[in-house]
């Protein structure tokens, strides 16, 4: 996006009548020639100008004309004209360039006249500076300012005033000082007032620095001046309420202040020095009357950020560069760091640490200065700080390791520069070793670097900065393979901008590197960066799923392109030379997409282009085709971003690329994907700005080109364009049918907005008239778009037809406009929510139309509302009759509104079955939304309307209100005792009476329509009768409590638009009224609206939207120029806490429901206070609120436990609001303490709410979870970190956990559970430990390590299991191997009597999880003789019988099989063979293989502990076999495992079976597996015979399906052996038993598929064999409904793709010609089916078709659905020929195309009633597929029908046709046409608005059936037998 450039506003000099006489007067002469007279008239002329421009130009007449003077020409007239531009100077704003003008003017006066210039400006000045008019002061500051801003003379006219200039900002800075403590809660005021204070500040540095001179003689005159500015500087630094931008620039202004009095000798340095102390010894070198007053900055008390604020003003305003002028600065340049770093600790605001980061880049940046020069001339004391490895530069490295992932960028960009400047600094220390390899702390950093997780970003820069200063070979020597780590880091998000931002660094690097070192002679270096960099790539991008690689494409593939150009050809020949087989997974997008990711990169950075030939030569086009129909999204938008995007946006389209589009966009405009959706339009848009630039540029070029081929050319060009574009229009228009999908409507009318936004649809003629392809039936789709319930297509509907011809929309038409009217109104009234919504849109629509309002009254006249409005008059502009119409539409529905409420007050049931009240005030909300209220005619109108919106909104309220505010809003339980409230809501509940049961709230009520005059209703529900009069009203409880939470929303949503958008009636501080339609009394009385809705409403509907109509009128206050408005927020805050503070249980408030609405008032209320403030009410806020949130030690009664729960609550929401930002973090370790203390309330509703606290916390800290894993690394923070920010929380759970662990012991055997130990283990397991912790380090996390270790042994099993993972990050991976070995040390070496089991099983836990980290982190085995083994071996008796305890007996068989049967071994041999034989001996002795049933263990644990047995066990006989070799019982081993009568070892057992044959397959080993022999599989049939668990028998035919594909099973039961058809028989009896059991289902039917193969080659002729086949068909044809889950679907698209070869367009038919037809309608159903994966799966089975039966143009490969579907029905009429079945594939097609599903609906239809009763219960849905559009299936097939008759005509032996048959057909399509005809017709007007589903059903009830007689009628026409 191209923003343009701010031009800055030029204004008139405005002087007022007596300056301009006086002015005039002065400058009058009596003719005369000479110079000065010229400039007089000139001048004269000038003032009496009011175009700026034009003063501008005679000012600079002026300047050359004052530069011809002389002193000759010196006198009164001269005086006149230099004080006229001096009070011109002085008037003008100060970015006005009429001052810069009148400026540069004066610098040319001559030198000798510079005086008299100098003299009138000092003189306006000095008139300026006396002014007693406080407005002035903003002017004036401004004007000092630029006097010093390159202007000489303004330099020394502010020297000659300088004591007046010092003396008026002291004045002024005291006025803002004062004034600024009666600001309290008027927050734009204070920011006004801050940013004055800061323009003061910041001129007042600016005259101190450009008067050095002077300042001495006014220093040797009075020092009173400079003192009192030093005391408003300190002032500022000492008052928090002062924003850090002033106070950081007062902290510069000090510094810059004492330098200006001591100069830049040692002793500025040592005052410097003594103030960062806060030592008042220090300040001995300054003057008197500076000690005096820095003394205040002396103090012990005195804010942290006072420090900082100096040490930023030393750094700034001393100078660092060369030579240091003393011993002091020296001390100083070392002192800023000390001190910056222990505020690190204290500091606790985001913006302060901000502030931090970026004043010790600053101090790097100047230690850097000082060792530029000479290292000679560098004081050795700095030589040794700023080497590597010194303790600052410890302390510094600590600091960024702190701050590297700091959630502000502010503050990773700075602590990433102070890295790489802290590097320099080392390298200038060392300038010797410039060779990264001979520097051991360089070597040592990057390795550190190296080692740590990839999940922390702050290492990516740190490394960038290695790259930069020691190039890429110093990082890939230590880690060769670095590119394909950070390759991989690519597919997260959140790392891959710093992942490819290395990736960048790197390979420019490397690349430079290996052309420095390339001798001429070899050339191979590009060959050996390609293996580096380029081939990694491509790699990747060929075998990871298309989503993993979407970043590669955005941040990494162009850079590599921008760096490499040449290595494009590379990545194509690569990629072409790929053999098929080297794809990739089916997942991935193969050597195909790749290419296409490598070719779009390339050509959006230019590195093809078109002059080459198309895509610079480099594919055939047929692959560019397969690519943009391929079944993967990322590969088509791949394909279609290389047809798109060019680095030229004039680039002129081809007609090949034209075509290509062509051949794109039919299949692909129905995606489900939003991404794709988004992507596909955004390319077309390119595609579309470069047809319509291009196009610019070929007209102008028609119009110079002077050749007559070249206008041929070019005018050829153009007709392409319009011929494209209109097809493109036509087409987007033709699918905006009845029943498009949600996705086809939503992309088409997309891409129709762009086409009318870059090309218009007007009427008129052009160069592509797109205006003509618009039909008025094409607009009539448009507009029934917005009958959808889909927002957004409304939404864009709308806009597009406002874009179309109005004469195809025809709005214009009374009667058009009458009906659309009466539908938006009939649509307001609707129980169905999102009609209103469609109302809305409809008068947006109408509101256009100047014959609105006559066609509107005679509405009114129909329902007897009076209305009295004028229409516009014909000339009337659009803006007036936009408010003419607004005015009346407002009124139109305000009355509607009225009326209907007062019948809702007197029946709210009636109101919610027939007029629910919030669909009008949505059409009010929606129509005011469109209107411009700052420039409005009919004032009066407005503000009549406004109050009674105002009250209507009121009343409104009061109806439902009872209801939503009940106790229990959902269910209308009559709990509430408040008389106010109860009265209405017995009132409702006795019209409702639900008496005592349930049944109302689950069926509909009946009423009548009231026939008695006094408006009241039976008691009793009745049904009315049929046939009669009365209207009837169906209606449940859901129905009232939508109608009134609705209501309340769209009250809010009104009310907050009032507000918002009318201008506001008020007067100012200064009695100026400003005229508006709402007033501050209405705006009040409607925040107390508010108030009351959010503190006492229950229904979270209510409450949430009644807080989005509060922001915005919270928004409204602030930016109000009304006072008293300002103050509301604070004051109703204050009032909201007192009230918070005082609930007990019988309050208002709601206590319960997370305290409903008051965390939304407390939130609107914060959230107005602008961020750049002070935040004092956040602050106030938060201290009340953690005040009461932490539990009393002196009660817990109600009165405390209610305000308790509430501040937890609305603490919660607080944390939550990311609109608050980092203003909140201060504010974290309060909230934290005060939730684990909650933990300790014996309330219950504590608790909760503390629970809920807690986990916002936790996700406040460390971040949103990215991932399932619940311990993932990317969701926690090294310890220094964590403690760093919040280091109150370091003593606290100390102490905390020191509490906890004191309570855990389990020695006398009862169970003691602390209420924090959760909470606190859960917090420490998401610390680790930092890179530079150290045994030293305040904050490491060394204490805690033995409290967790204790904790370990509690008596509760969760806190063994939690203390044992929360140790795992506080033990290093280095330290790993010594802390197992010192855990296993503690085990008992023997049983005895006084053993704790839960002792043993807390230190079993924590070995297991300690080698499991140390297992996924090192990728190494253990270090030999780490004593592990052996202590091993010492307690093997707790994995054997000795050991009683089955729990701890199952934790070690963990921990053996951790370190022995796991992939990667832990130990080596022959540590690691000794080991498994041991274990192989306990396991050979236990209880799994003995066959005693005596034996079985029993107690707690005994699964666990079999389990555990069963892990081992499996991985000897089936895992890792060749690992446990020597092992000869692994076939009983294997058999015990089966037949174990615990189905949990049998299923874990038929899982790792499992498990382990998918790794073979994925391996490709195709063989059947060594470890399984034939008895193994002969268990395994059996086990699918006999088998009782579910679970278990499904499990066993997955396994038996993985094995059936790698050949012929032999099935046996017991010892007989199964045939084939037996077995199917038996499956098929699975399938049907156990439809409910979808992995039953699953396995049964895919193992049966693979049988029906098998039994189709092998030719069975058996009747039985055929029968089943048959059944089996009916089967799998019976599984691929929308009412299947997607499991079942997907199996079944398997199964079809499987089969699709062998069976479906096999020539011999062996499940003969109905279930074969039947099979491929099913996969068409599949491939039509509204999930995703399962049409993707569906569509496979196009890369399974014979190559014979595709034609030469059609690819083998897999398509996406709308493709395959459209390939599957022409393979089909395809087989129909082969099979010589094209008669009855005729037949079939047909009765596809009649459709089955509706056979019995034409008595339906006889039904005139059926058509408008739809509803009817509020949230109940029919069986809805989004995907699937019927009318285009029946478009396709009608198609291929029509080519299918050609066929049959030119084949006519081939099959014959059943004229009967044909004869039925016709006659009830016939019938169809004539019943759906009628039905139509007695449809409402504009049925697409009343009755759209209907109406959308009975429309392709017709089509279908005249289709079906077209195709009949073509057949006709070919056979003359018909």
């Amino acid at each position: 996006m191209v923003v343009k450039k701010k031009t800055t506003k030029v204004e008139a000099v405005a002087l007022d009548e007596e300056q301009l006489c006086k002015l005039t007067a002065s400058l009058s002469v009596n003719g005369g020639e000479d110079g000065v007279n010229l400039l007089a008239q000139t001048l004269q002329s000038c003032l009496k100008l009011t175009d700026a421009v034009q003063q501008i130009q005679l000012i600079k007449k002026a300047g050359s004309q004052l530069e011809a003077l002389n002193e000759e020409h010196a006198g009164g007239t001269l005086d006149a004209c230099l004080n006229a531009l001096a009070l011109v100077y002085t008037s003008v704003q100060a970015k006005n360039p009429l001052r810069r003008a009148v400026a540069s003017a004066l610098s040319s006066v001559p030198e000798c006249l510079q005086w008299r210039v100098v003299d009138s400006l000092s003189t306006c000045l000095s008139d300026c500076l006396s002014s007693p008019c406080s407005d002035q002061h903003p002017h004036i500051i401004d004007t000092i300012s630029t006097c010093l801003d390159g202007f000489p003379l303004g330099e020394r006219c502010v020297n000659k005033l300088l004591l007046k200039v010092l003396k008026f900002i002291c004045k002024l800075l005291h006025e803002y000082l004062h004034q600024n403590r009666g600001l309290a809660g008027r927050h734009i005021a204070q920011a006004q007032l801050m940013q004055s204070c800061l323009a003061v500040v910041k001129t007042s540095m600016l005259v101190l620095q450009r008067s050095q001179g002077a300042l001495s003689e006014v220093l040797q005159a009075q020092q009173d001046t400079p003192g009192s500015l030093l005391s408003c500087y300190i002032h500022i630094l000492l008052d928090g309420e002062f924003i850090q931008a002033i106070q950081s620039t007062a902290g510069m202004a000090v510094v810059l202040l004492i330098r200006s009095v001591m100069g830049s000798g040692d002793e500025v340095a040592s005052v410097v020095c003594g103030l960062l102390r806060s030592s008042v010894q220090g300040l001995e070198p300054a003057p008197r009357w500076l000690q005096q007053r820095c003394e205040a900055l002396c103090t012990s008390g005195r804010p942290p950020g006072v420090s900082l604020y100096l040490c930023h003003g030393a750094l700034a305003m001393l100078s660092w560069k060369g030579s240091l002028p003393g011993p002091q600065w020296e001390e100083l340049l070392l002192l800023v760091p000390k001190t910056l770093l222990d505020l690190d600790v204290s500091i606790k605001e985001s913006s302060t640490a901000m502030v931090v980061a970026r004043v010790l880049t600053l101090w790097s940046g100047a230690a850097l200065d000082c060792l530029q020069e000479e290292t000679q001339l560098c004081p050795p004391s700095l030589q040794v700080a700023f080497c590597g490895g010194s303790e600052l530069q410890r302390h510094l490295l600590e600091h960024i390791y702190s701050h590297w992932e700091h959630p502000l960028d502010g503050v990773r960009h700075q602590t990433r520069s102070l890295f790489h400047n802290l590097l320099r600094l080392h390298q200038h220390t060392k300038p010797s070793s410039s060779n990264a390899a001979e520097d051991p702390y360089i070597t040592e950093l990057t390795r550190s670097l190296l080692g740590l997780e990839w999940h922390m970003r702050g290492k990516y820069g740190s490394l960038g900065c290695l790259v930069e200063l020691h190039g890429a070979e110093h990082l890939l020597s230590i880690q060769p393979l670095l590119p394909s780590y950070l390759l991989d880091l690519m597919g997260d998000q959140t790392l891959a901008p710093y992942a490819s931002d290395l990736l960048e660094r790197l390979f420019i690097s490397h690349k430079a590197q290996l052309a420095r070192e390339a001798s001429e002679e070899t050339g191979d270096w590009m060959e050996r960066w390609h293996r580096t960099w380029v081939n990694p790539l491509l790699h990747v991008l060929c075998h990871t799923s298309p989503d993993q690689t979407t970043y590669i494409l955005d941040y990494f593939l162009p850079k590599l392109l921008r760096c490499s150009p040449s290595s494009l050809a590379h990545m194509v020949q690569a990629l072409q030379d790929m053999p098929p087989c080297r794809t990739g997974l089916s997942s991935s997008r193969g050597a195909l997409g790749a290419l296409m990711t490598c070719l779009r990169a390339a050509r959006a950075q230019g590195v093809t282009s078109s002059e080459e030939g198309l895509w610079g030569g480099l594919i055939p086009l047929s692959l560019l085709q397969q690519a943009l129909i391929h079944k993967h999204d990322q590969v088509r938008m791949d394909a279609l971003g290389l047809v798109c995007e060019s680095h030229r946006s004039t680039e002129v389209l081809t007609s090949q690329e034209m075509d290509l589009i062509r051949h794109f966009l039919p299949p692909n405009l129905n995606s489900q994907s939003p991404g794709v959706r988004q992507q596909t339009v955004s390319l077309l848009k390119k595609l579309l700005c470069r047809v319509k630039d291009s196009s610019q540029l070929l007209q102008k070029r028609l119009v110079q080109e002077r050749d007559q081929e070249g206008r041929a050319k070019g005018q050829h060009s153009l007709n392409q364009y319009k011929e494209f574009l209109q097809w493109l229009c036509g087409n987007l228009l033709e699918v905006l049918l009845p029943g498009a999908s949600f996705s086809k409507c939503l992309m088409s009318l997309n891409l129709l907005n762009l086409l009318g936004q870059l090309f218009t649809f007007t009427a008129e003629p052009d160069v592509f008239a797109l205006g003509e392809v618009v039909t008025s039936m094409h607009a009539q789709n448009v507009l029934y778009c917005v009958a959808s319930n889909f927002l957004e297509v409304k939404q864009l509907a709308t806009s597009l037809l406002g874009k179309l011809p109005p004469s195809t929309v025809g709005l214009q038409v009374p009667e058009t406009m009458r009906c659309v009217l009466q539908a938006a109104l009939d649509l307001s009234t609707s129980t169905k929510p999102y009609d209103s919504v469609t109302a809305a849109h409809l008068l947006h629509l109408l509101l256009q139309q100047p014959e609105l309002i006559p066609v509107l009254l005679r509405s009114a006249q129909d329902v007897g509302l009076d209305l009295q409005i004028c229409p516009p008059l014909a000339q009337a502009s659009e803006v007036l009759v936009l408010e003419l119409n607004t005015l009346a539409v407002v009124q139109f529905l305000l009355r509607c509104l009225q009326t209907e409420l007062s019948g809702a007050e007197l029946s709210l049931l009636q109101a919610a079955a027939s007029f629910p009240l919030y669909g009008r005030a949505h059409c009010i909300t929606a129509v005011l939304q469109h209107l411009n209220t700052e420039c409005l005619s009919q004032m009066e109108q407005w503000r009549g309307l406004v109050s009674e919106l105002i009250a209507v909104c009121y009343r409104m309220s009061d109806v439902v209100s009872p209801v939503v505010q009940s106790s229990s809003p959902e269910g209308l339980i009559p709990m509430d005792t408040d008389s106010e409230t109860s009265g209405g809501l017995q009132r409702i509940l006795q019209e409702i009476q639900p008496r005592d049961t349930n049944d109302f709230f689950n069926s509909a009520r009946e009423l009548e329509t009231p026939q008695e005059d006094d408006g009241t209703q039976s008691q009793t529900p009745h049904t009315p009768p049929l046939n009669t009069d009365r209207e009837g009203y169906r209606v449940t409880a859901q129905m009232v409590l939508v109608c009134c939470w609705r209501s309340m929303k769209e009250v809010a949503m009104l009310l907050g638009q009032l507000c918002q958008s009318l201008p506001l009636h008020y007067t100012n501080e200064n009695e100026l009224t400003h005229p508006g339609l709402i007033t501050e009394e209405q705006v009040e009385g409607v925040g107390l609206y508010f108030r009351q809705q959010l503190l006492q409403s229950r229904h979270r509907g209510a409450f949430e939207l009644a807080y989005v109509g509060f922001v915005r009128l919270t928004d409204m206050l602030c930016r109000s120029g009304s006072r008293a408005l300002q103050q509301l927020p604070s004051r109703w805050l204050s009032e909201v806490l007192e009230e918070v503070k005082s609930s007990d249980p019988t309050s208002k408030l709601c206590a319960t429901r997370r305290s409903a609405g008051i965390p939304f008032y407390i939130q609107a209320l914060l959230s107005s206070e602008p961020k750049s403030s002070s935040c004092s009410l956040l602050k106030m806020t938060m201290g009340e609120l953690i005040t009461l949130a932490v539990p009393s030690a002196e009660s817990n009664t109600n009165s405390s436990t209610v305000p308790q729960v509430h501040a937890l609550n609305i603490l919660r929401a607080l944390y939550r609001d990311t609109r608050l930002g980092e203003n909140i973090i201060p504010f974290v370790s309060d909230g934290m303490q005060a939730a684990m203390l909650g933990f300790t309330s014996p309330v219950w509703a504590v608790r909760n709410s503390s629970t809920l606290l807690f986990s916002t916390l936790i996700t406040r800290i460390f971040g949103v979870k990215r991932g399932k894993d619940e311990h993932s690394k990317k969701n926690r923070m090294t310890g220094r970190e964590f403690f760093t920010r919040f280091p109150a929380l370091y003593p606290f759970l100390l102490t905390q956990l020191e509490e906890a662990a004191a309570t855990v012991e389990s020695d006398s055997g009862h169970v003691k559970l602390h209420p924090s130990l959760f909470l606190l283990l859960l917090v420490l397991s998401r610390l680790y430990p930092s890179p530079m912790d150290g045994s030293s380090s305040p904050l490491g996390l060394a204490p805690f390590m033995p409290l967790i270790m204790r904790c370990s042994r509690s008596a509760v099993y969760r806190t063994r299991e939690m203390s044992a993972r929360a140790l795992v990050p506080f033990v290093l991976v280095t330290q790993v191997p010594s802390t197992v070995q010192s855990l296993l040390q503690e085990l008992p070496p023997e049983p005895g009597p006084k053993i704790q089991h839960n002792h043993i099983h807390g230190t079993l836990l924590q070995v297991l999880f300690l080698l499991r980290s140390f297992q996924t982190d090192s990728h190494r085995p253990l270090p030999a003789r780490s004593g592990i083994e052996e202590a091993l071996h010492q307690h093997m008796w707790l994995a054997s019988r000795q050991n009683s305890c089955l729990v701890t007996r199952g934790a070690y068989l963990d921990v053996l099989m951790c370190l022995c049967g796991s992939k990667t071994s832990l130990l080596e041999d022959p540590g690691a063979s000794v080991l498994c034989q041991t274990a192989l001996s306990v396991l050979m002795a236990s209880e799994l293989i003995t066959s005693d049933p005596s034996s079985a263990p029993l107690g707690p644990g005994t699964t666990q502990y079999l389990l555990s047995l069963a892990q081992v066990g499996l991985s000897a006989c089936v895992r890792f076999p060749d690992r446990w070799r020597g092992f000869e019982q692994r076939k009983q081993l294997l058999d015990s495992l089966l037949h174990s009568p615990q189905y949990e070892v049998r299923d874990l057992t038929l899982e790792g079976i499992l498990r382990k044959l998918h790794e073979e397959e994925e391996e490709e080993i195709k063989s059947s597996p060594r470890w399984l022999d034939e008895t193994a599989v002969s268990d395994l049939t059996n086990m699918a015979v006999h088998e009782t668990h579910h679970q278990c028998l499904a499990k066993v035919l997955q396994v038996l399906c993985v094995l059936s594909s790698r050949g012929e099973l032999s099935w046996k039961n017991g010892a007989k052996t199964l045939s084939q058809k037996e077995v199917l028989m038996h499956l098929l009896t699975l399938a049907q038993n156990f439809t409910h059991s979808v992995e039953l289902l699953s396995g049964a039917l895919t193992l049966a598929s693979q049988l029906v193969v098998e039994l189709v080659s092998s030719d069975h002729q058996d009747p039985a064999v055929v029968a089943c086949l048959v059944h089996w068909g009916a089967l799998v044809c019976s599984c691929c409904g929308e009412d299947q889950p997607v499991e079942v679907k997907l199996m079944v698209a398997k199964v079809l793709v499987t089969c699709s070869s062998s069976l479906m367009t096999n020539p011999h038919l062996s499940l003969g010609f109905p279930a074969t037809v039947s099979l491929w309608r099913s996969l068409f159903t599949l491939l039509q089916d509204e999930d995703q994966d399962v049409r993707d799966s569906a569509s496979d089975f196009t890369s399974r078709v014979p190559a014979h039966l595709l034609s030469k143009d059609v690819p083998g490969v897999s398509m996406c659905p709308p493709a395959a579907l459209d390939l599957g029905v022409e393979l089909l009429c395809g087989t129909f020929e082969l099979w010589g079945q094209l008669g009855a594939g005729f037949l079939a097609l047909t009765q596809w195309l009649m459709g089955e599903e509706d056979g019995n609906d034409e008595e339906e239809e006889a039904d005139p009633a059926s058509c408008l009763d739809e509803e009817d219960f509020l949230f109940e849905k029919g069986e809805l597929n989004l995907w699937a559009e019927p009318l285009q299936w029946v478009k396709l097939l009608h198609r291929h029908l029509c080519s299918l008759i050609v066929t049959l005509e030119q084949n006519k032996g081939t099959g014959t046709v059943d004229f009967d048959q044909v004869h039925q057909i016709q006659t009830q399509a016939q019938a169809k046409v004539l019943i759906s005809q009628q039905a139509l017709n007695r449809l409402p007007a504009l049925p697409q608005f009343s009755c759209t589903r209907e109406h959308a059903r009975l429309t392709l009830r017709h089509h279908r059936a005249e289709l079906v007689l077209d195709v009949l009628n073509r057949f006709k026409l070919t056979n003359t037998f018909f």
